[in-house]
């Protein structure tokens, strides 16, 4: 009798136990990837790369920036550009020109930066003038001194997964998802967004061959569009273990399109008119309260892959320091253990 008692007694036990492990263990919502604090990671990183290199002896890196315009993101872009040289050792200046200088006028400038030896980056910011062909411009700059990574060289080697100069944003992403530990090999990945710049770098990077001069993800990636149905794009974010949003579109990704557990990334930066306060905000292409209840993994916006962006290309400045005194061997084992 007793030890039915005590068998009963170990049932009521368990089953409270099951019952509170059950209710326990209800659903967290994602973390929240801080890409700010990447960020200083990184330009840490980067800040001890440059004192080093200058303690051997070499001239500090030096980056040039032409703004074309008076476009007030671009300016304010711009301006976190510099002073996050400022803050990693890198010398930098602004050379401001007005909106309706001529694509030759922009050419010459670019050439001359390009045989400055002082310089070692050089970008052009994005967007330009109408007036002017923006590929024409990005592959004037020298592939060597190409710090954002878009001369169509750059661009090649990226594809053939070769060691060069990556742009910045999708090389940001690609940093977030290694830092935080996110597997990537054999993962279902969508990316919303086929920009050259952003959204097929990125598509790149995930699924190119981990084992490759320059290292990818070997993820199986689907990239979307604009001509992509909603339903469609439905399909395959709800099966997809990681989604990038670069697309440009406010709240493209909901949480209904998003399965549990899953890592969300937000590359979009859209200014829309908040109703409430009465004044513009940003925002990403990702319905963040939603998405974050059922991913596990999330960036913001502001705060996400902004801040990483602008550390990377700290790190590409660094990279075209160096560069101009090494041998092509020396490079590929520079970039590749970067």
């Amino acid at each position: 009798m007793a030890t039915l008692r005590a068998l009963r007694k170990f049932c009521q036990q368990s089953k409270h136990q099951v019952c509170s492990l059950h209710m326990s263990s209800s659903r967290q919502e994602a973390v929240v990837i801080s890409g700010r604090k990447l960020a200083r990671q990184i330009r840490e990183e980067a800040r001890t790369d440059v004192e080093q290199w200058v303690s051997t002896g070499n001239r500090r890196p030096h980056l040039s920036v032409v703004l074309v315009g008076d476009n007030v993101a671009s300016h304010s872009y711009v301006l976190n550009k510099t002073r996050a040289a400022a803050d990693v050792g890198i010398s930098s200046e602004t050379i401001l020109k007005p909106s309706c200088i001529s694509e030759d006028e922009l050419m010459d400038l670019i050439y001359k930066l390009n045989t400055d030896h002082r310089v070692d980056g050089l970008l052009v910011q994005l967007p330009l003038p109408e007036h002017i062909d923006e590929r024409r411009i990005c592959n004037a700059v020298s592939p060597d001194k190409d710090v954002d990574g878009f001369h169509v060289v750059n661009v090649g080697r990226m594809c053939l997964d070769q060691s060069t100069m990556l742009p910045a944003t999708p090389w940001g992403v690609w940093e977030i998802i290694k830092r935080t530990g996110i597997p990537t090999l054999g993962k279902n990945v969508v990316v919303a967004g086929r920009s050259k710049n952003v959204g097929m770098p990125i598509a790149m990077l995930l699924h190119s061959d981990g084992r490759h001069e320059r290292p990818g993800g070997d993820a199986t990636v689907t990239i979307s569009h604009r001509y992509t149905p909603k339903e469609q794009l439905r399909q395959h974010t709800r099966i997809a273990d990681i989604v990038v949003a670069a697309a440009g579109i406010p709240n493209l990704i909901t949480a209904d399109m998003i399965k549990e557990g899953a890592v969300v990334i937000d590359v979009g930066i859209n200014r829309v008119h908040d109703h409430v306060t009465g004044k513009d905000r940003l925002v990403g292409d990702v319905d963040f309260e939603g998405v974050r209840q059922k991913a596990s993994f999330i960036t913001p916006v502001p705060g996400g892959v902004g801040p990483m962006t602008v550390a990377m290309l700290m790190k590409n400045t660094i990279k075209a320091a160096k560069n101009l005194l090494l041998t092509p061997a020396e490079r590929i084992r520079m970039v590749a253990s970067s």
